[in-house]
């Protein structure tokens, strides 16, 4: 359907409901990976409910993968960004306990002042997690458990989302060991220069849950300027459809740039393998 596939340093986009079947499509993203970079993709699971995604489950059930899980509590010693075994994990679930909240407008003053405090915090962790796995090979990143809101723009996850992509995963190998090891990179320069790595070839798939159910109601949905769908270079919607008394599932690729794109919707399942797209069988 993408002519060819998503294309690497490039970001992708997959928005449908919960349960239509992106984290299943974000874990073959993720371990195709193997195959072509020689390492398996990483997970940031982004949702503030206190329950992560299922991505070890389906990692495990789809390609016999067992994930390896980030602690995601304080900062990563440097010693152990160097060693492989230390530094090399699948998933971080970056947020335990912040509830339901997912906009500004859900918290009163202290609440967000503790929001951002924990964020700031969390998001070394975070820097740590990344400079990792990309020292280590990882050239693929899938950003899970973004809930759905009426505006992007008043979402905190794609706020925090919005700052990963840039100031990390689209960032130069020295500047974001210079974030990472603070007052000690000076110590740590010759070992940064000899684990170079570019940035540029880093692809990211962000999936976003949204209140839309039906595809025709996704494909008809308003991109707002300057949010992170005008900015992807690839859109992927996946929905139900309707024919008479049965519903089905659906994908369209609503915007991909770089290689010749089909304007088809193609009805796919979901199987224990994972997604089956109907055209392809």
């Amino acid at each position: 359907m993408l002519g060819g596939g998503l294309l690497p340093g490039k970001l992708a986009v997959v928005i449908g409901a919960t349960g239509i079947g992106k984290t299943q499509l974000g874990i073959s993203f993720a371990n195709q990976g193997a195959s072509q970079e020689g390492q398996r993709g990483v997970f940031l699971d982004l949702t503030s409910r206190g329950d992560s995604q299922n991505h070890r489950d389906y990692a495990q059930r789809l390609f016999q993968w067992e994930m390896s899980v980030a602690s995601g509590a304080g900062r990563t010693h440097p010693n152990q960004i160097w060693d492989r075994e230390l530094a090399r994990r699948d998933v971080m679930h970056l947020f335990h306990d912040a509830g339901r909240r997912v906009t500004a407008a859900d918290m009163d003053s202290d609440a967000w002042r503790l929001w951002k405090s924990e964020q700031i915090k969390k998001l070394d962790s975070a820097i740590a997690f990344f400079y990792g796995n990309f020292i280590h090979g990882v050239r693929r990143i899938v950003v899970d458990g973004i809930e759905p809101v009426d505006r992007a723009a008043e979402s905190i996850q794609f706020e925090l989302f919005e700052y990963v992509y840039q100031q990390v995963i689209r960032k130069e190998h020295d500047w974001l060991a210079r974030d990472l090891f603070r007052v000690d990179y000076r110590a740590n320069a010759e070992r940064v220069a000899g684990n170079a790595y570019d940035h540029t070839e880093i692809g990211a798939m962000l999936l976003a849950t949204s209140h839309e159910v039906m595809l025709d109601d996704l494909i008809a949905r308003r991109i707002e300027s300057g949010d992170v769908l005008s900015n992807a270079n690839t859109i992927i919607y996946m929905g139900k459809t309707r024919e008479g008394n049965r519903m089905g599932r659906a994908i369209y690729v609503a915007k991909h740039r770089g290689s010749r794109c089909d304007d088809v919707i193609v009805p796919y399942t979901i199987e224990e393998t994972g997604l089956v797209l109907d055209r392809f069988q």
